[in-house]
């Protein structure tokens, strides 16, 4: 599968979201999928200390036991754990990260992000911390997630010549283009950062399995909503999009899911689609979703998306 730099790591341009490790998934089926997804060529595996309670750090440290050299961990702090486990305060990045290599059961972050701005705590103030994290080898890249244009240039200043933001984590799909509209994919340009897509498949409406007018299929991401998350993503306006995104993918013969994947790599700066996978069936789909569009292609999709 191929590769693409986020600062000095090389990441499958398919990662796998983390989020269902601990939740929907038990140790057996987390193992299932990580062992899956590194047969597959993917290297790249995103969790958070939030995800399944924390226990999917936990999980996927288990699953990765004797093949860690294998893989590139992403992992994130500073969303609520609970009333006292939060935030990007120097004292508490750095015990959230060693709490993190802890339920991982290793001894370094590939790449450690801050999950949400802080605005109680001055950026430069995170960055020293992480930057001790990184000196002491603990860390060896950092990322950020949910930052505007403005936040990533304040904290690229702030970084000064230390340890800077190599990734930034947004939610990007063809239904949800704001970082096309709100600058942030020209800023990573700029700031030479990477992009990383959450929400790819924009929560399983891109997958193929969803289909206007249809119920939706059990046991889904989407099934699994409470009724006021899941009316967001099954409004008219996305509903209008996906068939019209349907009936283009079966004219020209690909599959809406590979075209959800393919059409967020042609964008240079995104470096790697994260996407969740409950099964090892749904990553060996994810991992051969990719393809080459044509220019025609992606202009026919933004046309059908903006």
């Amino acid at each position: 599968m191929e590769k693409r730099a986020l600062g000095s790591l090389q990441v499958s341009v398919i990662g796998i979201g983390c989020n269902n490790f601990g939740s929907r998934l038990d140790q057996a089926g987390t193992s299932q999928v990580v062992h899956a997804a590194l047969d597959a060529g993917i290297n790249f595996f995103d969790t958070a200390d939030i995800y399944g309670a924390t226990k999917s750090e936990q999980f996927l440290g288990v699953a990765l036991k004797d093949r860690r050299d294998e893989a590139v961990i992403a992992t994130k702090f500073g969303m609520p754990i609970d009333d006292e486990h939060f935030g990007a305060e120097p004292s508490y990045v750095k015990q959230a990260c060693e709490d993190s290599l802890r339920r991982l059961g290793v001894e370094y972050l590939d790449l450690y992000q801050l999950h949400y701005p802080d605005e109680t705590v001055p950026i430069a103030d995170t960055l020293g911390a992480l930057r001790e994290l990184v000196t002491e080898g603990k860390v060896r890249e950092i990322g950020c997630s949910n930052l505007t244009v403005a936040q990533l240039s304040e904290a690229k200043v702030a970084a000064g010549d230390g340890p800077s933001f190599v990734a930034v984590q947004n939610q990007y799909s063809l239904l949800a283009r704001d970082p096309e509209r709100d600058g942030v994919l020209d800023a990573c340009a700029q700031l030479g950062v990477g992009f990383l897509p959450f929400y790819p498949l924009a929560n399983g409406l891109l997958t193929g399995k969803v289909r206007p007018g249809e119920p939706v299929p059990e046991n889904s991401r989407l099934a699994a909503m409470t009724p006021e998350r899941s009316v967001h993503w099954l409004n008219e306006g996305f509903q209008e999009k996906v068939g019209a995104l349907l009936t283009y993918a079966e004219e020209i013969d690909v599959p809406i899911l590979s075209l959800a994947f393919s059409w967020l790599l042609s964008h240079d700066a995104v470096a790697s689609v994260i996407a969740g996978a409950s099964n090892e069936r749904q990553v060996w789909s994810n991992a051969n979703a990719p393809r080459t569009l044509s220019p025609q292609i992606v202009a026919k999709l933004n046309a059908l998306t903006s």
